[in-house]
């Protein structure tokens, strides 16, 4: 099937979405400029995502209290993946309401990335578990309030011929972003004080270019019905039955990302407690850059080669297998050497899906006025792991077996990812 004939289905009414700029299908290629902010949006929040999450909140669990210092990690990230799982798509289908002047997804942008970051200074301050769990959530609010905005903004303005480029493009950022936490990490030498303080400052700065440039048409006020809270509720659950590409592109995502949370997510102890490297942070940094470069290389080679060809399922199977094979290699060779290579080999397949599957999920969309709401639900798959992994790690290191078992559940589950993609019939 080629990409341009790719059915995009539509909510009534028809009629508005073909005279309403916010609603059109677009066909016009989008800018560098644009996607060079789109990209830098990507770097800050995921700066602002994963410095906590692989560095600094395991830092502050230990200086709190080091021999629960496990248990603190998956608390905290757990609860704040919980409000993300709220929050990505109650913000996307808000920002598809919204009739600012400044356009539907701006708004939600920088809002957002006020809140995380006034957050990320606070918690910086905690001394204590429910300060940073609370702040933790604020974080998340804030973070995913911004990432649904931008995530909703490609299928708004990108057209199908070229997400997979800006698909790839837009995983460079989220992997950039990745590694400036770890650089931020490596930097301060265990003072999480001023690594908050630097993800803080990294997401703020890197909202601008895309708000001036932010190509986001304003949604007339009478271009959705109105209001009522019974209906908004229900257009959060999108039947499997009448749209099972969504569905299956939700599973898939939803298992691929729980065997890459289940990869990284004990990282930092990983090194500490099994390789006993010496600098758990500088570890993580080293292991985060060569993943990081492996990333850019193949997200940015994959997604214009599925553009070019016009498929995307043998990439995303592809790429999903290769994920499931670092965990097996982590697994079995719990050695520096095994975590180089389980680092360039996440990298490769993490690339390649990070592209392609983005560019497929805006092809299974169901409804084109509700572009925001239907990317939130799809992005509770990237959230939810975050609250499945953590626990299931825990259970693996602590009472299955340790770290083997812990990698040996992420390769089965990633594969499981793979296996799955095949079930979609609308996406060659």
């Amino acid at each position: 099937m080629s990409l341009s004939n790719t059915p995009v289905p539509s909510e009534p009414p028809a009629a508005e979405e073909c005279t309403v700029a916010a609603l059109a299908e677009p066909a016009q290629k989008v800018t560098a400029r644009w996607v060079a902010g789109l990209v830098l949006v990507n770097v800050g929040i995921n700066a602002a995502f994963f410095g906590p999450i692989n560095v600094f909140i395991g830092q502050q669990a230990i200086s709190i209290d080091a021999p629960s210092k496990e248990a603190i990690l998956s608390l905290v990230t757990a609860c704040g993946a919980a409000v993300s799982l709220v929050a990505n798509p109650l913000s996307g289908a808000l920002s598809d309401r919204t009739t600012s002047r400044f356009g539907r997804r701006a708004p939600w942008v920088l809002a957002g990335a006020v809140l995380a970051t006034a957050a990320l200074v606070a918690m910086s301050f905690s001394a204590a578990v429910a300060l940073m769990v609370l702040f933790w959530c604020l974080v998340q609010l804030g973070a995913n309030a911004a990432y649904a905005a931008i995530t909703a903004a490609v299928p708004d303005r990108v057209p199908v011929v070229q997400r997979g480029g800006v698909g790839g493009l837009a995983a460079m950022g989220q992997t950039l972003g990745i590694l400036t936490g770890a650089v931020f990490g490596a930097a301060v030498s265990g003072n999480f004080l001023v690594g908050y303080w630097l993800c803080a400052g990294a997401l703020l700065l890197s909202v601008l270019p895309y708000l001036f440039h932010r190509n986001d048409p304003a949604l007339p006020k009478d271009a959705h019905s109105s209001f009522r809270l019974g209906g908004f509720l229900r257009g959060f659950w999108i039947s499997p039955r009448r749209y099972p590409d969504f569905a299956w592109a939700w599973l898939t995502r939803f298992l691929v990302n729980v065997g890459n949370q289940l990869t990284i997510v004990y990282l930092l102890f990983f090194l500490r407690d099994i390789i006993h490297y010496a600098d758990p942070a500088a570890g993580v940094l080293v292991l985060t850059g060569i993943y990081a470069v492996m990333v850019m290389v193949t997200a940015v080679v994959a997604g214009p080669w599925s553009d070019r060809v016009g498929r995307r399922k043998p990439f995303v199977i592809g790429s999903s297998a290769t994920i499931a094979m670092a965990g097996a290699i982590m697994a079995f060779f719990p050695v520096w050497p095994g975590a180089l290579a389980g680092a360039a080999v996440l990298g490769i397949g993490f690339g390649a899906y990070l592209a392609v599957d983005f560019a497929l999920l805006t092809q299974v969309l169901p409804f084109a006025v509700s572009r925001g709401k239907d990317m939130g639900v799809i992005n509770v798959a990237n959230s939810l792991p975050q609250v499945v992994a953590p626990a299931l790690a825990l259970l693996a290191v602590a009472h299955g077996g340790g770290y083997r078992t812990l990698f040996l559940t992420a390769a089965v589950i990633g594969l499981l990812g793979a296996v799955f993609v095949v079930k979609i019939k609308g996406v060659d």
